[in-house]
């Protein structure tokens, strides 16, 4: 999703300029100490959970998990629904321990597509610091994220994924991906294959986990996409409509790219009568309302759901073995912008940088609502029909799909974005644990490293989630506002929430005295009084 932005020329003979840093871009302070958390202990026990595992597997238990220096050691049956628990079945006591009888533990989220920061103009104020967007992800149960870019620069990225590693910061794991130079829509600073393959030898050297590409010269990529495969980088893309004609999803998943972001070249490969979107004459890719407005016409003009072509194009990414993250929550307020502008939260979490630029500007990436129309919201209601059945259909043959957020543009916040995603994943039709999975052990295994996390296994990172109820009956709550409940017994409107702790790496967090902060740091954020705050709920 994020704009590109410029950047230095590429010279592949000084090591220096190896990673250039973004010029325009405003990147988050970085993170220093961690505020937040307690352990990891040498010993730790979750009583009494019942466990969604994060493999599709139904929920199960009580059970008591053993975590031992930040990795599962124990999981043990400790009884049967609705029956005393026998104590001589129970492991021995922990140095720390959280009494789970009543509630859900599942594996933490894993957001597959994420920024630590956005380009806000500098007119929009202050950025947000990256402990804002952090704690954010942690608030919400997301212990990895897969940083799609690092806009920050490199450099920047690397020394904070090293310091979530070793927990000197509050922060989800990193996976970090770095930006690849070669785009034509705006920037094209490799132009050679040679000169593509150096690139990613260097970037592997360096520490990077992967690439992110928005598209670039045929050649190029699939050099680019070959080197990677070489030296064990894997990969994403946006397929910018600037470089789609020549490389679609299918063509660059055939040459080994790992996933494919949101929904560019999907349409495109599965053209029938065309090769060129439709695009009107007066059409501007540099205009964002005709680069949006217009993209929510592109699956309308492909094969349609059933056909032939669909079914052949499926097999074909199953195939490839490619991996889709479709990233629903970024453009859903193309379809219904009044719902997306006065979500709940945005009063209390929403950045005061961020929420100025999100309001319509001419050159803000993702600010398009200068003339948005009631026919916009419709054809992206139609888009999403066929889009989210492409995702569907790909997932019930097998396909790998994964939950991500792609956060901090068209009105979504970190974490909000991600349980959104959840929703929509419900609504293209998975069932809520294939929701689950796609953003637990479905997202690990696209980073490579399901053996390391992403469900609830002996051996594993103590990446868990601590919920007061059962997360699999309503998605809503896991929103760090919760969700508008009734009670009943008093006759009052209550807000319900379901997730207490997130435990990363054996680190335990209060997931509401993270929101405690977060709404400090959003309220210091609006301290000046020199702008009108987004309506409060």
């Amino acid at each position: 999703m994020s704009d590109t932005p410029q950047i230095e020329n590429y010279d592949v003979g000084e090591e220096s300029r190896l990673i250039n840093e973004p010029k325009g871009w405003f990147p988050a302070i970085a993170a220093t100490t961690r505020d937040r958390g307690v352990g990891p202990f040498n010993r730790m026990v979750l009583r009494g959970a019942a466990i969604i595992d994060g493999t599709g597997a139904p929920p199960w238990g009580p059970v008591d998990i053993v975590v031992e220096q930040g990795r599962i050691t124990g999981i043990v049956n400790v009884g049967t629904p609705h029956k005393p628990i026998n104590p001589a079945r129970r492991p021995a006591p922990g140095d720390h321990e959280i009494d789970c009888h009543g509630k859900f533990v599942t594996p933490g989220l894993i957001d597959s597509h994420a920024h630590v920061g956005t380009p806000y103009h500098s007119m929009s104020g202050v950025v947000p610091p990256a402990d804002y967007i952090y704690k954010l992800w942690l608030a919400h149960g997301v212990t990895t994220v897969r940083e799609m870019g690092s806009m920050n620069g490199l450099g920047y990225m690397l020394q904070q994924r090293d310091a979530a590693e070793r927990n000197e910061i509050a922060a989800p794991r990193l996976l970090v991906h770095a930006y690849f130079p070669a785009v034509n829509d705006r920037i094209k600073t490799i132009h050679t294959p040679e000169q593509a393959r150096d690139w990613v030898r260097k970037i592997q050297a360096r520490g990077a986990d992967g690439i992110k590409f928005f598209g670039a010269p045929p050649a190029i990529m699939q050099a680019a996409l070959d080197e990677a495969a070489t030296v064990g980088l894997r990969s994403g893309c946006h397929h910018a409509q600037m470089a789609v004609t020549r490389v679609n999803a299918l063509t660059s998943a055939k040459w080994g790219l790992t996933s494919s972001e949101h929904y560019y070249g999907i349409p495109e490969a599965l053209f029938e009568n065309r090769i060129v979107q439709n695009f009107p004459n007066d059409y501007n890719y540099s205009d964002e309302y005709f680069r949006f407005s217009v993209s929510g016409q592109m699956f309308m003009q492909g094969a349609q759901p059933g056909s032939q072509k669909w079914n052949e194009v499926l097999d074909q990414f199953l195939e490839a073995g490619h991996t889709f993250v479709p990233t629903f929550n970024i453009y859903d307020a193309n379809r219904d912008l009044m719902r997306a502008r006065r979500a709940d939260w945005h009063d209390a979490y929403t950045w005061k940088a961020i929420w100025k630029y999100f309001q319509p500007q001419r050159g803000g990436h993702g600010a398009y609502w200068y003339k948005w129309s009631t026919t916009n919201e419709i054809e992206w209601k139609q888009n999403y029909r066929i889009w989210m059945q492409f995702i569907n259909d790909y997932k019930n043959r097998g396909g790998r799909v994964c939950a991500g957020s792609d956060s901090g543009f068209i009105f979504q916040i970190f974490g909000f974005g991600l349980i959104r995603e959840l929703e929509l994943l419900q609504e293209a039709g998975f069932h809520p644990l294939e929701v689950l999975r796609a953003a637990t052990s479905q997202g690990a295994a696209l980073l490579g490293i399901e053996d390391d996390t992403g469900s609830i296994d002996l051996g594993k990172r103590a990446d868990l989630l601590v919920h007061h109820c059962n997360p699999l009956e309503d998605f809503k709550l896991l929103y760090g506002t919760g969700a508008m409940r009734l009670n009943d017994d008093t006759g009052a409107v209550e807000w319900k929430r379901s997730l207490q702790y997130t435990i990363r790496a054996g680190v335990v967090y209060d997931t509401q005295e993270l929101l405690a902060d977060v709404r400090t740091m959003v309220n210091d954020s609006w301290s000046d009084g020199d702008d009108e705050r987004p309506p409060a709920r």
